[in-house]
């Protein structure tokens, strides 16, 4: 008796002291529960974001809710509505918004307001692959052959549209496949029906290609290519050059030279509390040892791979916690106050074209585009037109 006593007694006290260690290191501000949006169920999006939130629960006992989203609108549209505090998103749904770029030009949307807390800048490559028995090595070699466009999927197209830029191609140069799907162009390009593609080196079409008969290949873009990546940048700027180890066909021993940008981009409104956009970047880099092995590309949300200069804002509670932990420099900061004067430019002009009146959506949309454009030279800043 004296025995089962003692052991639940230590039982007991070890719950307590648990508990109170929970209680202590939440002490950060954590609320008990968290709820951000991410990509579809299975998705490496959702993934992480499930990963994070277990190491979430071990550590501070506080419950992460993933909310599943097929594209940037319906990730974004819960964020805006309040639904949740946070998105992990992805180029669409930070890069796209901000400037009201496709979905977010509709009349029922406009430039947003949005703030980054972390990136994820993992060992992936985002670009164009193509077929291995294409000849295609660099991107000038595009010209002439078959390159996917999605319909309905103009950020996939804007991304094939940069890259083509960056050997001085348009779409003009190439022969145009259209596909109703990612993943419809992807198999487009294994069945030989195109020769290239937009893709994660990581998703599972690509390791597909990969075992196909036709393999898969990663054109050459150096960063020593200066001219070459001012041309791609100047249409995508949220693009970087990538050696990327991760994914189809890819090892540190053969790595791609390539192209990528964050993802997923972990996110929200300029207006959400600082001091929960603090605890959550807090939360996220001491916990990072508990999640960064748990799903593919975890090790992208390493503190040492963060992108402090990247083309939307850091909210000013992530701001807060950089500056503590001194990696937050004046170019930073002078970064960041550029693009939140680019997101003032953009919702004035916004403002001036909902209160003239339209036709139809087309005349809305022309109207935004030549309002926005003006609005941002007059400014000084480059207005970077999406390929409508």
């Amino acid at each position: 008796m004296n025995k089962r006593l003692s052991v639940i007694g230590l039982a007991v006290a070890g719950s307590l002291f648990a508990s109170a260690a929970i209680a202590q290191t939440n002490s950060i501000g954590l609320p008990p529960t968290l709820s951000w949006s991410a990509y579809d169920v299975g998705s490496g999006g959702y993934n992480q974001s499930v990963a994070i939130g277990n190491a979430l629960k071990q550590t501070y006992g506080v419950n992460l809710r993933v909310l599943p989203g097929k594209n940037d609108v319906s990730r974004t549209l819960p964020l805006r509505e309040g639904k949740v505090q946070f998105s992990a998103n992805g180029v669409g749904g930070s890069y796209m918004a901000q400037e009201g770029f496709y979905d977010f030009g509709a009349p029922q949307w406009g430039p947003q307001a949005v703030r980054a807390l972390m990136l994820n800048s993992s060992d992936q490559v985002l670009t164009a692959v193509a077929a291995g028995d294409a000849g295609i090595k660099t991107p000038a070699d595009m010209k002439g052959k078959r390159v996917a466009w999605v319909i309905g999927a103009p950020s996939l197209n804007q991304n094939i549209t940069a890259i083509l830029a960056f050997a001085n191609l348009t779409w003009n140069d190439v022969q145009k496949v259209e596909f109703g799907g990612f993943g419809a162009s992807m198999d487009g390009v294994a069945n030989n029906q195109a020769d290239v593609a937009f893709t994660s080196s990581i998703s599972g079409k690509a390791y597909a290609l990969e075992k196909s008969p036709r393999g898969i290949v990663y054109p050459v873009m150096p960063a020593s290519d200066k001219a070459g990546w001012a041309r791609l940048q100047a249409i995508a700027p949220f693009f970087y050059p990538a050696n990327g180890t991760e994914g189809a066909g890819l090892s540190p021993a053969k790595p791609a030279v390539s192209a990528a940008y964050p993802y997923p981009v972990l996110m929200t409104y300029a207006n959400q509390d600082p001091k929960l956009v603090k605890a959550v970047v807090t939360a996220m880099v001491d916990t990072f040892d508990g999640y960064k092995s748990a799903a593919p590309g975890n090790a992208g949300w390493a503190m040492d791979r963060q992108k402090l200069d990247w083309v939307i804002p850091y909210h000013e509670g992530a701001v807060e916690y950089f500056k503590g932990k001194g990696v937050w420099t004046a170019e930073h900061q002078k970064n960041n106050d550029m693009l939140i004067k680019r997101q003032q430019v953009l919702a004035d002009a916004w403002k001036q074209v909902k209160s003239r009146q339209h036709a139809d959506d087309n005349a809305f949309k022309q109207d935004w585009m030549k309002t926005r454009a003006a609005a941002l030279t007059k400014a000084g800043m480059d207005p970077v037109m999406a390929s409508w």
